[in-house]
């Protein structure tokens, strides 16, 4: 089916990083008791007004200056109507035909591609969470319970064009998007928690020259695992229909993870179905330039600017910088272990290598991590200072983190002590006069015994032996035998 081209656009919502709620005072916190964090703005009494959260306005800003958007200088809220027994008002507030950004781009490096992709942002909009279902807790699967704590939280809603054109392109587009937006601290993006969500749309053409076809949303994905497979299984069953002859309904699709298929929650539904209007209580009002100013002004560094200075000021290499860049908490780490060591390439090998190896695995959060920037920074100036081999360094990581214990306590308790390297040439001697074999190999020119010679030497030494001292004494010995022969 090579012929079918995919056409994929993106909506993520995402979830601000505000004490309170977007238009009222309710706190917010992931994982209270059911129903304690919703107040009368939020319940939509009688009488109960929005106002609009001062900081949900500057996150707003901030996250769409660092995705180069245009700001929409004057604004608005609108009421989005539909029925839902998590949405308390029968309403939700959001933006409609006035979005407070517009434009704006997003790029990034596929694995082993040539050059960037780029993708464009058609709009990003502010509105309110609605709350939540709880199905089969307590009541049978004939019973579900609304929890109302959700209801009012800030969110974002960027959606991209359709320029994506397949599920590796909305794979890393949400990857950058997700790194983005927690690297100016605007959102958490713990999509597990829900903090970040993403709506699909998808379809399929044949070939990049010919209409776009019908689209189908696929809703709430909560994974990077999940918008992959979501996607792809879409694709797959477009494609499957029009060959079979049969249309493709426009539709609203859940996806089950479960049986890794999507399933049909309604059908078609446009902008008319809500009965959009102006939200009469959230009258229209101006973005300052001023305010514009100061957001800008205070922006963070964004990874695409801190991959470029790691490519510059510590003489990184594209992948390094891209892999040290991808998390705001991993470039924070990084940093800290380069301010002890003095060591760039050094210290991004072992982050990258060592310390993101044993983090993923063991899905903890490098913040948690016990081998801490501090620590390892040790283990690579001991490493610098010769003090241990990279061997021992590497084992020394190990039992820090396995055993939770201090790098100086490591050593005494495993002798991790530097081999004296007056003791050497006696230990290289007796190698040669052990391995007679070898050492006429490589004295009749086999170089590559040399390697067999080096691991005997480091396991007479407990492997503590520094290679470069090892390296010289067998040079030098092999030339001495060389003369003698001579």
């Amino acid at each position: 089916m090579s012929h079918y081209e995919p056409v994929i656009g993106l909506e993520v919502h995402c979830q601000l990083k505000t004490k309170t709620k977007i238009f009222s005072s309710d706190p917010y916190l992931y994982g209270a008791p059911a129903n304690t964090q919703a107040g009368p703005v939020t319940l939509g009494l009688p009488g109960a007004l929005p106002v609009l959260n001062e900081a949900v306005m500057e996150m707003a800003l901030t996250a769409a200056l660092a995705l180069d958007c245009e700001i929409t200088r004057h604004t608005r809220f609108d009421r989005k109507h539909y029925f839902y027994p998590d949405l308390p008002k029968g309403y939700q507030i959001s933006q409609y035909d006035r979005p407070y950004a517009t434009g704006g781009h997003i790029t990034f490096r596929k694995k082993d591609a040539d050059k960037e992709t780029r993708i464009r942002i058609h709009r990003i909009h502010m509105e309110e969470d609605a709350g939540k279902l709880l199905h089969g807790q307590g009541g049978g699967d004939a019973v579900s319970f609304v929890d109302l704590n959700r209801a009012g939280v800030p969110l974002l809603e960027i959606v991209s064009e359709p320029d994506l054109r397949s599920s590796e392109d909305a794979y890393y587009y949400l990857q950058t998007l997700r790194s983005i937006l927690r690297a100016v601290n605007v959102t958490d993006g713990n999509m597990e928690m829900g903090s970040l969500r993403c709506d699909a749309n998808v379809s399929v053409r044949k070939g990049p020259d010919a209409p776009f076809g019908t689209r189908v949303e696929i809703k709430n994905l909560n994974s990077f695992k999940a918008v992959r497979a979501a996607i792809d299984y879409q694709i797959e069953e477009q494609i499957a229909l029009l060959e079979g002859g049969k249309k493709i309904i426009q539709s609203t699709v859940l996806w089950d993870a479960d049986r890794r298929e999507t399933r049909l929650m309604r059908t078609k539904e446009n902008a008319e179905d809500y009965r959009y209007f102006p939200d009469p209580d959230l009258p229209e009002f101006v973005i300052e330039e001023s305010l514009i100013q100061k957001v800008r002004d205070e922006m963070p560094e964004l990874p695409d600017e801190k991959r470029a200075r790691y490519m510059k000021e510590y003489g990184l290499p594209q992948y390094d910088a891209d892999v040290l860049t991808r998390e705001k908490e991993v470039s924070v780490y990084f940093e800290s272990v380069v301010s002890i060591t003095q060591d760039a390439k050094k210290s991004s090998n072992w982050v990258k290598d060592e310390v993101l190896g044993i983090v993923n695995k063991q899905d903890v959060s490098i913040d948690a991590f016990f081998v801490t920037p501090e620590r390892l920074g040790k283990i690579i100036q001991y490493l610098n200072d010769g003090k241990v081999t990279q061997r021992i360094a590497k084992q020394v990581f190990e039992h820090c983190y396995e055993e939770e214990l201090e790098i100086d306590a490591i050593i005494e308790k495993y002798d991790y002590k530097p081999v004296d390297t007056s003791d050497l040439p006696a230990i290289v001697e007796k190698v040669f006069a052990d391995n007679q074999e070898q050492v006429n190999d490589i004295l009749s020119g086999k170089d590559r015994v040399k390697g067999f010679l080096v691991g005997q030497i480091m396991k007479a030494t407990r492997g503590q032996a520094p290679p470069a001292e090892v390296n010289r004494l067998i040079d030098e010995t092999v030339e001495k035998l060389k003369a003698a022969k001579s």
